[in-house]
């Protein structure tokens, strides 16, 4: 029989181990872009700012912005932008909206890196203190893994082919450099559906950039070109940017209770109303949280990504559990149902792969 004092230390341990991530906090954003701009391009780069800036300064939920150049090498700038939550951000970068108004910079910028924070303190006069500039009450707990998953859709029957393109592959190696590694990547189709999930320690852009290098995952690549529904030839620069910018699945939230432990891994799609992808995954994310308290259930981890209508929930499930509905029981489940525009259902594993490297 369990002693109180080992159910004390059960519960401790469990909560000491538990990791949440979200973008649902409610606190403010700071995006930070950094832009490598073509010697000699420096004022159409400029030209081409200022006309996104017009544009971006009318889109719902954005604060403010600042362009910097380096005052060492003039090649370097940062733009800053504050938004009032993650969501509307989020909206608003993985939209089509947002692919076309990027485009004129594209000519004049040699490479691009966006980080993304909440803000946590600050201080300064005249910094506002009022209920509608939230802050978070206290740092998040990681685990060292930077999440993210690409999905695309193939050309109606095609599916088989395809699935068996994606599947007979060698992994390519873990090892990116001495602080990046790529620790998983897990590969679902739903009908012309696919999602690659992958789970990186280090420098995402790093592994993605390493990744699409190995020859075995550039064979890959190439074989699947004539199945997809998105034209897109690899060989031009524009073309696979843009495509991959439209892949993108970014993580919104993540859950762990036990980080030590591995599971049974599926992957649960949900097509969302047009327009309510991120309300629906805000709803899965208040479930899971709320299964996470929960120390008998069978949901070791859980991340949902979501793009535009696109909802996917990766999880990780107890040896031999089973699954729980697609649809949660939850306090929300009718709204949760009328967000989806056709049956919620659980996605084919085609491959599953992790490196201890």
């Amino acid at each position: 029989m369990t002693t109180m004092a080992e159910r004390v230390s059960e519960e401790l341990t469990r909560q000491m181990s538990k990791v949440s991530q979200s973008v649902f906090d409610g606190s403010r954003l700071r995006v930070v872009l950094l832009v490598d701009v073509y010697d000699g391009a420096q004022q159409q780069f400029l030209k081409a700012y200022e006309k996104l800036c017009n544009q971006v300064a009318s889109v719902p939920g954005h604060v403010s912005d600042q362009l910097c150049q380096s005052i060492e090498n003039p090649s370097q700038w940062l733009i800053s932008s504050e938004w009032e939550s993650a969501p509307p951000f989020l909206d608003w970068v993985n939209s089509e909206e947002h692919v076309e108004m990027v485009k004129p910079l594209h000519g004049c910028v040699r490479d691009t890196r966006s980080l993304r924070f909440h803000v946590v303190r600050e201080t300064g006069v005249g910094v506002e203190r009022s209920p509608q500039r939230r802050l978070q009450n206290s740092p998040r707990i990681g685990d060292g893994l930077i999440r993210h998953a690409l999905t695309f859709t193939v050309r109606p029957g095609s599916e088989e082919k395809v699935e068996k393109i994606l599947a007979d592959y060698r992994s390519p190696e873990p090892r990116v450099d001495d602080s990046t590694r790529l620790c998983r990547t897990s590969l679902f189709m739903h009908g012309n559906r696919v999602v690659r999930a992958i789970e990186v320690r280090g420098d995402l852009l790093a592994a993605l950039r390493h990744v699409a290098r190995q020859p075995e995952v550039r064979a890959v690549e190439e074989a699947i070109n004539p199945y997809l529904e998105q034209d897109r030839d690899l060989n031009d620069q524009e073309s696979a940017r843009i495509f991959f910018t439209r892949a993108a699945l970014p993580a919104v939230h993540h859950v762990t209770t036990d980080g030590m432990a591995w599971g049974e891994r599926c992957a649960l799609y949900y097509p969302a109303v047009p327009g309510r992808g991120m309300r629906l995954a805000e709803l899965l994310a208040q479930y899971d949280e709320m299964v996470a308290e929960d120390p008998t259930s069978p949901v070791l981890r859980s991340t949902i990504f979501q793009r535009d209508d696109v909802v996917v929930r990766l999880l990780d499930l107890r040896e031999e559990s089973g699954l729980q509905p697609v649809v949660p029981p939850s306090a929300h489940a009718a709204e949760l149902k009328s967000l989806l525009d056709g049956e919620a259902a659980r996605m084919s594993l085609v491959t599953d792969r992790r490196s201890n490297a």
